[in-house]
């Protein structure tokens, strides 16, 4: 081989290798990039001597994946020869010994290494070999990283633009609700304040109603003590007026009204049993009515009425004259109709009551001319009612209870403006054998039983009895049946 064979082929390999060193080292010798290991290598190689050592690096796993096959155009490394000449057995162009390679070749070996580092910028690699895996993983954590805070931003965003785009339908439905639930908040306190006042109040009644019936005589009835107040949805309470100035039963029975409460009926019906009724007594013989009383006091009064009558009744309330006269003057009198005849008698009968109690027998009386709408205090309404020389015992009973519900339609203003005069003007005159508890039912019932209908009647019946004489007294005999039935029917409503 002649001296320009020997001087060509040394300009070629020299070409390779710097075509080589470009194409593997090239990033690493990059002065953009900086000089990493590879460049200092490059920089000890001998000149003139192809170290193919730089193409087995020592970290064979970063070249792997450092260095593809589809990253490394290999094709570049045949350029086109200018003269034609023949191809060495590696496919590169020999050229003349002591040429340079060509401005065109270095702009192509240029182009490539800056195409070969974009690539490895574009995948996250750094010119340091030894360093690309490391590089590459810390990109992908953060590309993670930045995924994971891109989906939270989505989720976010998806949640916000549902509820923005939330219909007006549902949104007017959302406030519907939220007012339901508002206006039910406020009925539930409501209810609760109106329970709480209801439980005081109850308290309170109950306090009140254990003072007044400390107040009262309690007198047990024997045979009626385990029967109950109330039975068939009425409640039977005997009232039983005697003509004693002193609480108990001493006396004689000169009123005898059944107050009736029904459920039924929705009816509080006042029924008067005319004393000169011809009965008979359980333990004694026939007598008029009022003699059951004078043997017996109020249980005997009341077994005879129910034995006669078929009328259960296992509860009474006996006053005296001084409970009654108290009981009137208590809701600040009455005002009733009144005859002349009526007035004057009124007057007859305070003279027989002011002995009794003690006064000036002309106290209280009327001025004998009067006549019509008059206002009564609570002696004159007695001595109205004691009156049993107009209209025989049929128009006493009748004006007993013209008194009784004038007094009862004034009682629920009189129990709230003067109830202590009430309570002590009429309880320490009153017996019964009404229990504590049963009291205070009645008081909480009360409300109820101001709007039932007040019904006043007698027994017996017009046309179901007749005046006779038996033993020397002067009675009536009665068709027990037809006034059993009446009062079943208007009692009962059977």
């Amino acid at each position: 081989m002649d001296k320009k064979d020997k001087l060509e082929g040394a300009q070629i390999q020299k070409g390779l290798e710097d075509f080589l060193e470009q194409e593997l080292y090239g990033a690493a010798g990059n002065p953009a990039m900086g000089q990493g290991e590879a460049g200092s290598k490059s920089s000890s190689r001998k000149g003139g001597e192809l170290d193919l050592s730089l193409a087995q690096p020592s970290n064979e796993t970063d070249l792997r994946i450092s260095y593809q096959p589809d990253e490394l155009d290999i094709s570049l490394a045949k350029p086109v020869s200018r003269s034609g000449g023949d191809r060495d057995s590696a496919g590169m162009r020999r050229e003349e010994s002591g040429k340079a390679p060509s401005a065109n070749m270095r702009r192509e070996d240029s182009g490539r290494t800056i195409r070969t580092n974009a690539r490895l910028e574009k995948d996250g690699r750094t010119g340091q070999p030894e360093k690309r895996t490391d590089s590459r993983e810390s990109g992908q954590r953060e590309m993670s990283q930045k995924k994971k805070q891109a989906d939270t931003r989505n989720r976010k965003k998806n949640s916000t633009a549902g509820k923005r785009k939330e219909p007006q339908s549902v949104k007017g439905k959302n406030k519907k609700q939220e007012k339901s639930k508002k206006k039910k908040n406020r009925v539930v306190k409501v209810l609760v304040f109106i329970a709480a006042l209801f439980v005081v109040g109850i308290f309170i009644l109950h306090g009140l109603v254990g003072s007044v019936y400390k107040k009262m005589e309690y007198k047990e009835a024997e045979g009626f003590t385990s029967e109950p107040m109330k039975e068939d949805g009425v409640i039977n309470v005997l009232l039983i007026g005697n003509d004693s100035r002193l609480a108990g039963d001493d006396g004689r029975s000169d009123a005898m009204i059944l107050v009736s409460i029904s459920d039924k009926t929705k009816t509080i019906t006042m029924t008067s049993f005319l004393r000169d009724m011809y009965v008979e007594i359980p333990g004694h013989d026939g007598n008029r009515l009022n003699a059951a009383y004078a043997y017996g006091g109020a249980e005997l009064l009341m077994e005879t009425i129910e034995l006669n009558f078929g009328i259960p009744i296992h509860r009474y309330a006996l006053v005296n004259f001084q409970a009654f006269a108290n009981l009137v003057d208590a809701v600040g009198g009455i005002d009733l109709d009144l005859t002349n005849d009526e007035v004057n008698w009124i007057n007859a009968y305070l003279m027989e009551y002011n002995q009794l109690e003690g006064k000036d027998l002309a106290t209280d009386f009327l001025d004998p001319s009067l006549s019509g709408n008059l206002h009564l205090n609570g002696p004159q309404a007695l001595a109205f009612t004691r009156n049993r020389y107009i209209g025989t015992d049929f128009g006493r009973t009748e004006r007993q209870r013209k008194v009784l519900s004038a007094v009862i339609k004034k009682l629920p203003g009189t129990v709230l403006t003067n109830g202590g005069e009430l309570a002590d003007g009429l309880f320490p005159n009153l017996t019964t054998n009404l229990k504590q508890g049963e009291c205070f039912n009645l008081s909480l019932n009360a409300w109820k039983f101001l709007g039932y209908e007040m019904v006043q009647q007698c027994v017996p019946l017009e046309g179901t009895y007749s005046n006779a004489d038996i033993r020397g007294m002067a009675v009536l005999q009665v068709d027990f049946d037809t006034n059993k039935q009446f009062l079943k029917s208007t009692l009962y409503g059977e």
